[in-house]
């Protein structure tokens, strides 16, 4: 937003970074244009103030700086504040865009000079072609995987779709520019002459979309509904997936020589089915998710048929037709007589016809241009996809694969993929929740009058009882809650879409909060009550339609995880109905991992430890299962699928995902892994096509190599030996200060905008379980997004520089040299030689970076106990100085990111940017605790949270 124009293009060698800077001038030049015409020049001229001042403040630790700004930023009125909120979070926007860019840009240079990046395809495939595995066998292993990145709502999730929409505009202008560029470089046009006519057109059209987002509300007026976050989220499939994910499996064939690639990749979604601590979400809010999710999908394969009409007009008089597509075209209602002698255009007609009578069934909306009425809707999307493959098969005949390939196998392999639902919807519920409804229906059925009060022995006798009971639990007439009424019409709606939209459309029901055998027996019972569990378990004939997933969440659940799965195994049929209930004719299990619970109950060491520690005594269950029942062909009885429950941030399972599943424990990938994508990282990942292509290889890459290269090992005994020590060390810790510390949840409620952010329209569901302020009920995500707010992204970090100050000194300072020495070298061994344990720290690092002291103190100023304020945050700044130093005893790295030039740069030029939003939320805040708050106060507070989350990227 500065005053410097955009330097001319030159045709010259420039730096990798330079197109990079010119991109995020030429935006805050446009941006500064903008907010001059609209505001005045006394209004950027504030702008610019506050970012100068933000600048010395961060570049001199300024006293003068600090004192100027504060005065400054509260002497703004409520418009002006606003105002210039807005200026900053939008850059932090169009920085973005302007980042992902620069990514595309470097990704294609690097293919023209032939080099494979790493966590590509291309890269993966030439190291298991170097580890002698065959095309054949990838294939075989694909045949039995199952990949699927499962977008979920969230919580703190800040953006529109009006803005996602206007971002994408800019972001194909952006790449229109590139072209005009690479185009004046290609013909060598002199450096004067430089398509300044193209230029100045492109830069027109960014002028008029930045004044669109300028003058677009960033905010809603009402709270975010369920149905907005189904919006928003199936944008994304009409930007990225619909398109990108057939071309990723073209990608495959075409690498492999065309041996047949099975559908292994494919989207979940939680949105309107997740009612764990969701009151909004409802059978109602199923069956709409559904039908748009079906509207979405029908709608795409519209377009792509009407599109294929238009590339196949082969004429009868030229070319031979074998009689099944003979008879497709004579199904066609079309009698046009200019279309009399071409069978595609007809076939196709009467497909587009029979498809838009399917949407109008399973959506009750109409197709666009058709040429004869709907008729005739589809049963199944196989149904219209064997029309389709009767098309394939006569060009094929016609020696016309390229005509196949264009437009017909990217559709085809779409229906596929995405089928009449586009995404499996998972189910998700706290355990206490169906224990209450199970309470209910049993009084009343007078099978026992209080079942919640039933220790877990007798409850798992009684449900396997009424499992293998063929009577309903529900009494005609009885007067049941709400509650009851509400949970078992979500099992009956369930039943209805998989009947209506197919068996994919509803797969998983996912328990939160499992803790005993009985929170898995008893969504068995609810199944069974609305037949979708049928049969019973003493005849060895029963069948369950939706896989029943338990979520391991805090640090007790996952040391449980594994006796608890195998004592359900070694109950009477439970082995023989999940064999014989789900895929290719083995069972799967799916079980889910809580990443986000188990750092807030015991910090990120200790959380990542027990996930792993958890992970490999879940696969030594299912391998003893599948030992002891092997098959014909030496596949797993037992499919066990990890599903990890990652957030954005690092202290929510966040970082890479290609290094994360690389460095997962041994033998726990074997081609299967479902993983949550939220918040703003959905949009960081998936709302460019291009960028959302790249991150959807690096799960499907970082599969293949995980599964069929065993890049980990199992680990040597001193590295789990020195992390069990370091666990318990980083666990004391951060429990000491979060839960044992007096006051430290005054001061968390007081030096974060978790207030603002739970009173605020930021999310449909509330940001705490119960209605307390303990930190125990408080919702993880909205508990790790505060510490990101604020820069002090605690839940990333804190714990692990005591236990390595703890593991190095043992005896405290009369610990002798020669042992610490010692003890430092095996650190660093861990560190070269372990997976885990390197991407634990990188992510730390990556975390690290991204904090900043000396703004998180502007927050902790918001406390108004000085005394707590100075207790608490000293003690949090002393675990960074401990973790930092750590890190570079450890690393050997003396700066952060030093192995990461892309966050490097992106930093370098992000946060001059982000850190004036900072500045301006804390005085927002102030004014609102301080009963100063009006409607301009709350937009402030709002637009500066869509801001820092849109800037740090990975927050929430």
């Amino acid at each position: 937003m500065t005053k410097t124009s955009s330097p001319r293009p030159k045709t010259s060698p420039i730096s990798t970074e330079q197109p990079l800077i010119d991109d995020i001038r030429l935006l805050g030049r446009i941006l500064g244009d903008v907010i001059r015409e609209q505001e005045g020049e006394a209004a950027f001229e504030l702008v610019e103030k506050i970012r100068q001042l933000s600048v010395a403040f961060r570049r001199d630790a300024d006293h003068e700086a600090d004192k100027a700004l504060s005065k400054l930023l509260k002497s703004l009125s409520g418009d002006k504040t606003v105002s210039v909120v807005r200026a900053f979070t939008y850059f932090s926007h169009l920085a973005n865009l302007a980042e992902d860019r620069h990514h595309i840009r470097r990704r294609a240079i690097h293919q023209r000079m032939g080099a494979v990046r790493e966590g590509s395809i291309g890269k993966t495939l030439q190291r298991l072609a170097e580890g002698g595995i065959t095309p054949q066998a990838i294939s075989a292993m694909l045949a039995h995987s199952y990949v699927s990145p499962v977008l979920t709502a969230h919580p703190t999730e800040v953006q529109r779709k009006s803005i996602l929409d206007a971002e994408r505009d800019i972001a194909k202008l952006l790449a229109q520019r590139d072209d005009i560029l690479a185009q004046a470089l290609a013909y060598q046009v002199p450096n004067d002459a430089l398509t300044p006519q193209q230029l100045a057109d492109n830069e027109a059209q960014l002028h008029a979309r930045v004044l669109q987002l300028w003058q677009t509300r960033l905010l809603r007026f009402s709270k975010l509904t369920v149905a907005n976050e189904v919006d928003n989220a199936l944008s994304y499939y009409e930007s990225t997936f619909l398109r990108e994910i057939p071309r990723i499996y073209a990608h495959l064939e075409q690498a492999l020589g065309q041996q047949p690639i099975a559908n292994f990749l494919r989207m979940g979604q939680w949105i309107g089915g997740d009612r764990d601590g969701n009151p909004n979400v409802n059978a109602h809010t199923l069956e709409h998710a559904l039908s748009r999710q079906a509207d979405v999908a029908i709608r795409h394969y519209l377009a792509e048929i009407h599109l294929l009409g238009g590339d196949l007009s082969q004429s009868a008089m030229l070319m031979a037709f074998s009689p099944e597509m003979q008879a497709l075209a004579e199904c066609s209602a079309d009698t046009s007589e200019h279309r009399k002698d071409e069978p595609y255009r007809r076939a196709l007609i009467g497909v587009y016809a029979r498809l838009a009578a399917t949407l109008k069934a399973l959506t009750g909306t109409e197709a666009p241009h058709y040429a004869v009425p709907p008729q005739n809707p589809y049963a199944s999307a196989q149904e219209l996809l064997a029309d389709l493959k009767v098309i394939e098969a006569s060009l094929l005949a016609q020696h016309a694969q390229a005509l196949v390939t264009q437009h017909l196998q990217p559709l085809m392999r779409a229906i596929q993929v995405f089928g009449f639902h586009l995404a499996t919807v998972d189910l998700r519920q706290s355990s206490d929740q169906h224990e209450a409804v199970l309470t209910e229906l049993l009084a009343q059925a007078r099978v026992t009058p209080n079942y919640a009060g039933l220790d877990e022995e007798a409850k798992c006798q009684l449900l396997l009882k009424l499992l293998n009971e063929t009577r309903p639990l529900r009494v005609v007439g009885a007067p049941y809650s709400e509650h009851t009424l509400s949970e078992i019409a979500i099992f009956e709606a369930a039943k209805t879409m998989r009947e209506r939209y197919g068996a994919q459309a509803i797969r998983h029901y996912i328990i939160s909060h499992t803790e005993t055998v009985s929170d898995l027996l008893e969504v068995m019972l609810l199944q069974k009550e609305v037949g979708l569990m049928r049969g019973t378990l003493d005849c060895d004939n029963a069948t369950c339609d939706l896989i029943v997933v338990p979520l391991f969440e805090t640090i007790d659940d996952l040391r449980h995880a594994a006796p608890i799965m195998k004592t359900f195994y070694a109950l009477p049929g439970i082995l023989a109905m999940v064999q014989r209930g789900h895929a290719d004719q083995y069972g799967e299990q799916d079980i889910m991992l809580g990443y986000s619970d188990s750092n807030k109950d015991g910090g990120i060491f200790t959380s990542n430890w027990e996930l792993y520690r958890g992970e490999l005594a879940l696969v030594e269950v299912f391998d003893e299962i599948n030992r002891d029942h092997p098959t014909p062909d030496d596949k797993e009885f037992i499919q066990l699928r990890m599903f990890h429950g990652r957030g954005g941030t690092v202290g929510r399972g966040g970082g890479p995902s290609f290094e994360a599943i690389l460095a997962q424990p041994p033998g726990t990938v074997r081609g299967q892994i479902r993983l949550t994508e939220q918040g703003e990282v959905i949009g960081s990942k998936y709302a460019n096509p291009e960028i959302g292509r790249r991150n959807l290889e690096t799960l499907v890459a970082a599969t293949l190599e995980a599964t069929l290269l065993h890049p980990t090992q199992a680990a040597e005994p001193a590295f789990l030996e020195a992390a069990a020590e370091l666990s318990l060390a980083s666990m004391a810790a951060y429990r000491a200060l979060v839960y044992e510390t007096p006051g430290f949840t005054d001061y968390f409620f007081g030096a974060t905008p978790i207030r603002e952010i739970a009173e605020l329209n930021i999310g449909s569901r509330p940001a705490s379980r119960k209605a307390t302020q303990k930190i125990e009920d408080l919702r993880a995500i909205p508990w790790g997004f505060s510490w990101g707010q604020c820069r002090l992204t605690l839940p990333g970090w804190y714990g692990f520089g005591s236990a390595v100050e703890q593991f190095l000194k043992p005896l405290g300072d009369k610990t002798p040299a020669k042992q610490q020495k010692k003890q430092l070298a095996l650190l660093q061994t861990m560190e070269h030689q372990w997976p885990f344990f390197k991407t634990l720290l990188s992510n730390m690092d990556m975390v690290l970076a991204k904090s900043d002291l000396a703004l998180a103190s502007r927050y902790a100023e918001l406390v108004t106990d000085k005394k707590l304020r100075k207790k608490i945050f000293t003690a949090i700044e002393q675990e960074w100085q401990r973790t930092t130093h750590a890190l570079e005893l450890i690393t050997g790295d003396k700066q952060r990111l030093a192995h990461n030039a892309a966050l490097q740069r992106s930093i370098r030029h992000r946060f001059p940017y982000i850190d004036p939003l900072h500045h301006l939320q804390v005085e927002l805040v102030r004014r609102h605790r301080a009963g100063l708050s009006d409607e301009r106060v709350k937009r402030g507070i709002h637009i500066s949270i869509n801001g820092i989350a849109a800037g740090l990227r990975n927050t929430g």
